[in-house]
C-alpha cells in the first residue's frame, strides 16, 4: 500500500465519518425542529383552548350580569308602578272620605268595632270626621284627632284591646293582596 493509497483511504474514511456526522447532525436538527414544531403546536392549541375557555367564562359572566341587571330594573319598574298604584289607591280613599257613602261606612265600622270589642269602647278618628263620629258613637267618641286617611280606631275603655279600622291600616294589612291585584 502506497502512501497515496493510504492518504486516499484516510480521506475516504474522513469523508464517510463527516457524512455520518453530518447526517446524524441533520437528523438531530430535524428531530429537534420536529419536537420544537410539535411543542409550538401544543402550546398554540393549549393557548387557543385557554383563550376560548376564558372568553366563554367572561361571556357567561357578562351575560349573567346583564340578566341580573335586567331583572333588577324590571323589579324596580314594577315596584315603582305598584307604589304609584298604591299611592293612587290612597288618593282614591282620601277622595272617598268626601262622598256621601263615607258616613254609612263609618257606621258599619263602628258596628264592627262593637261586635269585636263590646259596647264599652272609645272611638277615635280624623278631625274632619268628628261630627259624623260624634253622632254615630255618642259619648264613646274621643275628639283627639288621629293622623289617618279615614275610618276609625276603636279600643276598649281600659285600653287593653284595640281595633284599627283606619284606611291606612286596612291598606297596609292588605297591601300584598292589593299588589297582587295590581300586578
Amino acid at each position: 500500500m502506497s502512501l497515496e493509497d493510504l492518504v486516499e483511504e484516510i480521506r475516504r474514511r474522513g469523508e464517510a465519518e463527516l457524512r455520518t456526522i453530518t447526517d446524524e447532525q441533520a437528523q438531530a436538527s430535524a428531530r429537534i425542529a420536529s419536537e420544537r414544531d410539535e411543542r409550538i403546536a401544543e402550546i398554540r392549541a393549549e393557548s387557543v383552548r385557554t383563550t376560548e375557555a376564558e372568553v366563554a367564562r367572561e361571556r357567561a359572566q357578562r351575560l349573567a350580569a346583564a340578566k341580573l341587571q335586567a331583572r333588577k330594573q324590571l323589579y324596580e319598574a314594577r315596584e315603582k308602578r305598584l307604589e304609584a298604584a298604591i299611592q293612587g289607591t290612597r288618593e282614591l280613599l282620601s277622595a272617598y272620605t268626601d262622598t256621601a257613602a263615607y258616613a254609612p261606612t263609618l257606621k258599619r265600622m263602628y258596628q264592627a268595632a262593637i261586635d269585636h270589642l263590646g259596647k264599652s269602647l272609645r272611638v277615635m278618628g280624623r278631625s274632619e270626621d268628628a261630627a259624623v263620629l260624634g253622632k254615630i258613637a255618642g259619648k264613646a267618641f274621643d275628639p283627639s284627632p288621629q293622623a289617618i286617611l279615614g275610618g276609625l280606631i276603636a279600643e276598649t275603655t281600659d285600653g287593653s284591646r284595640r281595633l284599627n279600622l283606619s284606611f291606612d291600616e286596612l291598606l297596609r294589612l292588605r297591601e300584598d293582596r292589593v299588589r297582587e291585584l295590581l300586578a
